[in-house]
Formats: structure tokens, C-alpha cells, sequence
């Protein structure tokens, strides 16, 4: 049962959903929500610290010495598609679902870790110290988001990154690489025998990509993963094209750092194969940890995300969990149930309360 000062915490988390959906926040575009979530973060006197668009604040009695742990989500969203019904930019509230670009992925976690962030600003005594952080850019893991800043932030010893998750735990998360590709051919007229289609030499190499199967698979995450998601080829009908390029998505599991498998992938097919970052490798927490542990006690679900999150420039112990579906990311008519709010603040309060570590 959550007291008084939590509900009136859990309302003021509602409301400033409604408000950060109705100020559009693309990536590299977040400087008017992040100027209001600073100004709001004052008015509450919660003391706020500003890098770029990436905010911070820390608990009251701040202790030296002892565990540090962060809460962090992004203010930032992706581009709406043109399937919307409703206004993106509008916070449309029918019954318990409030609709809105941002609104599941990750409003509602930016809002419940700070929900849980205030519920324990001014405790006295707490085992540990906590940092809330709303970051940028984490949609296109941009140069400018989180990673920008952990120099800033100081020793961490475990972060609970915030996407929707429907509250389970994330003890793991895939990595991902983009793989830029390009087979030469010869160019020909259409009509007779002449030239060298890299068309056709680009398909033998995505039926390669299609059916080859990285012998090492995890536990927990499952088997690396690739996809051809965009090829592009040809000026005109009558020329065989002598150049087709495509780009590959692949997704590793924690026995292939991304430079390994680029190296694995180059090697099976003929196109000559650029990578866009090695940086964003697959992430994981022990399933021993405290924090593990305590979600399991309290009856949370733990599984491997396919998704990438900030946990990949997070270089300390990490686990993902937040209120939502991430199955609603990035869709039309994106939604959030604000039942699934309240339960979020109540269950991270409850996760840290009994935390030991």
C-alpha cells in the first residue's frame, strides 16, 4: 500500500508524461523538452546537473563511500510513421490508455524512475546513493546521450535502465552492428550478353547471410542474429547495374563481440563489407547479483532482450525493466496504460527497499 506522498508522486508522474508527449523530442532534437524537464526538476528542488541535453540530479544526503546506484531512460523518440491516427504530438487519454509518440517507449520509464527517485530524495540513512538521469539520443545511440556523461556521473556500481520491459528483468541484451555492403560487377546493355551483374552476385552473397547459422548460441539470448534490411542498385532498365549495395542489421549474443563477427562475416561472402561501430556490444548482468535476486524474490520474470538500449555504453552492471510493451515501440498510435505506471513506481520502490548489495 503506497502512502499519501507516493500518490501525489505517482500523479505529478502522469502529468508530466502528458506534458513531455505534447513537446516533439527527436533524437538531436530534444532541447525544448529537456529545457522544461530541468525547469520542472528545479521547481520540485530536486537540483538538477545539465550536460547538452542529458540531466541529472542526486539524492539529498549523499553519503561518500557508499554503492552508487543510477537510474537512467531517455527523453528522446523516434520519428512518427505515417500510420497515426491520432496526433503524435497530442496526449490523448481514453479510460486507463494515454496515447502519444514517446508515451510507452520510454516516457513511462523516464517518469516511474523518477517517480522512484523522489520517493527516496530526502531519505536519511539509505544504503546507497542514487542518481536519476534523463538522457539523449538513445534512439540512434548518438555521441551525445548518456555515454557523454558518465565521466560526469562518477563510480557507478549498478544502473536500472529504463524501456518497456512490462516490468520484467533484462539480465541481458543482444548488441547490434550495421554492416554496409557493396559487390562490383560489370556495367552491360540489357539487352545482350555482355557485363557482370552485381545484382545477381549480391544475391548469392544475402543467401549466404540468410542461412548461415553462428555455431555458438546463448543461454539466455539466443543465436546471433542478421538481417538484410536495405539493397539498392540500378540507374536505368536497359543497364546492367556494375555495383549493388546492401545493409546488413546483425544482432550478437555475448559469445561474439561485434568485431568478431564482422571479421566471421566478411569472410563468408564476396562484397566488400564496412561496419558503421563496433561499439554497441551485447551486455549482461550475472544472474547472481543482488539486484537479480531480488527481483526474483518479488516474483519478476528475467529474460534476454533482443533490443539494443543504453546498456551498451553502460560499462558497469546493468539490468533493463520498465513499464510498458516493447512491442509498442515505434508503432502507430504508441500507448501506455497508466495502471501500468503506478505498478512500475511501486515495484522499482519495492525493488530498492529490500535492495542489498
Amino acid at each position: 500500500m503506497v502512502g499519501q506522498i507516493l500518490q501525489n508522486i505517482i500523479s505529478d508522474s502522469i502529468a508530466l508524461l502528458k506534458a513531455m508527449i505534447e513537446i516533439p523530442s527527436l533524437s538531436r532534437e530534444e532541447n525544448t523538452v529537456a529545457d522544461y524537464l530541468e525547469g520542472q526538476f528545479k521547481l520540485w528542488g530536486l537540483n538538477p546537473l545539465r550536460s547538452g541535453n542529458n540531466i541529472w540530479v542526486r539524492n539529498l544526503n549523499w553519503t561518500e563511500g557508499k554503492p552508487v546506484i543510477l537510474l537512467n531512460s531517455h527523453m528522446d523518440t523516434v520519428r512518427p510513421v505515417k500510420a497515426w491516427t491520432y496526433d503524435p504530438f497530442r496526449a490523448t487519454l481514453e479510460g486507463d490508455k494515454l496515447i502519444g509518440l514517446g508515451s510507452n517507449d520510454a516516457g513511462a520509464s523516464v517518469v516511474s524512475l523518477l517517480a522512484s527517485f523522489r520517493h527516496f530524495f530526502t531519505h536519511e540513512n539509505l544504503p546507497f546513493n542514487l542518481i536519476f538521469c534523463v538522457s539523449a539520443e538513445e534512439e540512434i545511440s548518438g555521441d551525445h546521450g548518456v555515454a557523454s556523461i558518465l565521466d560526469q556521473l562518477g563510480k557507478i556500481d549498478l544502473a536500472i535502465v529504463g524501456e518497456p520491459t512490462q516490468m520484467h528483468i533484462a539480465i541481458a541484451e543482444k548488441g547490434l552492428m550495421v554492416l554496409d555492403c557493396e559487390i562490383k560487377g560489370v556495367a552491360g546493355h540489357a539487352a545482350r550478353n555482355e557485363g557482370e551483374n552485381a545484382i545477381y552476385k549480391a544475391i548469392k552473397d544475402i543467401q549466404i547471410i540468410e542461412s548461415y547459422r553462428f555455431p555458438l548460441e546463448s543461454a539466455v539470448l539466443g543465436p546471433v542474429k542478421m538481417t538484410v534490411t536495405q539493397i539498392d542498385a540500378g540507374q536505368q532498365h536497359n543497364v546492367v547495374p556494375d555495383s549493388c549495395r546492401f545493409v546488413i542489421d546483425v544482432r550478437t549474443n555475448e559469445h561474439y563481440s561485434n568485431d568478431k563477427a564482422f571479421k566471421i562475416i566478411s569472410g563468408l561472402i564476396q562484397s566488400e563489407v564496412k561496419p558503421r561501430s563496433f561499439r554497441l556490444n551485447s551486455s549482461g548482468i550475472h544472474i547472481d547479483h543482488p539486484i537479480v535476486q531480488r527481483g526474483i524474490a518479488m516474483g519478476c520474470k528475467i529474460y534476454g532482450s533482443p533490443t539494443t538500449s543504453d546498456q551498451a555504453v553502460i560499462p558497469y552492471p546493468s539490468i533493463k525493466m520498465g513499464p510498458g510493451d516493447s512491442a509498442r515501440s515505434h508503432t502507430a498510435n504508441e500507448y501506455i496504460l497508466l495502471n501500468e505506471i503506478r505498478e512500475g513506481i511501486a515495484t522499482y520502490v519495492e525493488m530498492l527497499e529490500g535492495l542489498e548489495f
